[in-house]
């Protein structure tokens, strides 16, 4: 078994990354600009905004958090989206989710202007996604297959199981995994809620992407040898001997399912690294293609 290290994979894209911005100073460009959107304060939010910030600065990019209130109405949001929309300085713009019931997410996600939608979430963007052509990707999928790219992993007639369908993981990662890329052309099975026995389709996959937000549901049993598993999910579960007071858990039962496997992501220290590097990528990509 060997570990699929987020951290050192999504360290070694902001290296390069931070090469590249320090050459485009040189050359009088200018740097990325990331526009963060934070709504309330919920302490999981809070920690992702944090190291995309953090992100940016051990980069050399340039970030804007912009904290507003739980309580603020949905068109005052999208007035800021659209002030943010046109500033030319501004490369790439999210707005942290879940955000309050009162809100429309699909109202934030059309929003966002699609030269600027570096979370890949709009209608736009997901549909050159669809067809092949190069747009902002979701950054949790594509830094799914940047850790597949970095550490070589053969998909190439290879038999997927995702596990969940949102539209965040399951739906782009499946479309990506199934595309003609060099770390694509598997065959892909989604599976969810309403799918029959799931453990039957997984011990059929030589790749599994867990996503269906259920703390260690992937079982040993569910797993044949040698495969590669790829946990998305992180569930904060209370622990009182923690000093933060909760842990971190996976989708997978690590400890059983790995012993098991050619190469499988921790939690934490997987996935998430992943997603953040990719968030970069995209917003220089939204730069170099702009300026």
């Amino acid at each position: 078994m060997q570990i699929l290290d987020g951290r050192k994979a999504a360290q070694a894209i902001k290296d390069e990354l931070k090469i590249t911005v320090a050459q485009r100073v040189v050359e009088g460009k200018k740097n990325p600009h990331l526009a963060a959107i934070l709504v309330g304060n919920s302490g999981a939010s809070e920690t992702y905004v944090a190291a995309k910030v953090k992100a940016c600065e051990e980069t050399g990019f340039t970030s804007t958090l912009i904290r507003l209130e739980d309580s603020i109405s949905e068109n005052r949001l999208l007035d800021k989206i659209r002030d943010l929309n046109h500033d030319p300085d501004v490369d790439g713009i999210l707005v942290q989710l879940p955000l309050p019931k009162h809100i429309s997410s699909k109202n934030v996600i059309n929003t966002i202007d699609a030269d600027k939608d570096v979370d890949g979430f709009h209608p736009v963007s997901v549909g050159k996604m669809v067809e092949g052509l190069p747009t902002f990707i979701p950054a949790t999928p594509y830094g799914i297959m940047l850790l597949l790219e970095h550490y070589r992993i053969d998909t190439k007639g290879k038999h997927a199981i995702v596990l969940g369908r949102s539209n965040i993981v399951g739906r782009p990662i499946s479309i990506l995994l199934s595309g003609q890329t060099p770390r694509g052309n598997c065959t892909v099975t989604i599976c969810h809620s309403h799918t029959k026995d799931i453990k039957e389709h997984c011990l059929q996959g030589d790749i599994i992407v867990a996503a269906i937000g259920i703390p260690e549901f992937v079982k040993a049993d569910m797993v044949k040898e040698g495969a590669v598993v790829i946990d998305v999910g992180i569930t904060r579960i209370e622990d009182a001997s923690k000093k933060s007071g909760f842990r971190l858990r996976g989708d997978v039962d690590y400890e059983n399912v790995s012993p098991k496997c050619s190469w499988i992501t921790p939690v934490p220290g997987g996935v998430g690294p992943m997603t953040i590097a990719a968030l970069m990528k995209n917003t220089f990509m939204s730069c170099a293609e702009n300026n």
